[in-house]
């Protein structure tokens, strides 16, 4: 198993082969890089890719009332 984050892997292969291998659009990959998620993938041994989004918790919402 190895941890890579989405950025790195779309450096080393493509857009549409990340999406293809998530099972998702390649203009999510896109939308998901540009607005700077924190997405890691682990790439397992047989090939296959899992993806996970880290987030701040507990999470913060903007104008949320005091």
């Amino acid at each position: 198993m190895k941890q890579i984050t989405l950025n790195e892997l779309v450096e080393v292969r493509s857009q549409s082969e990340v999406a293809r291998l998530l099972g998702v659009s390649a203009p999510a990959i896109t939308k998901a890089i540009k607005s700077g998620r924190t997405i890691l993938v682990t790439e397992h041994e047989d090939g296959t890719l899992e993806a996970e989004e880290l987030r701040p918790f507990p999470s913060t919402k903007k104008n949320q009332a005091a």
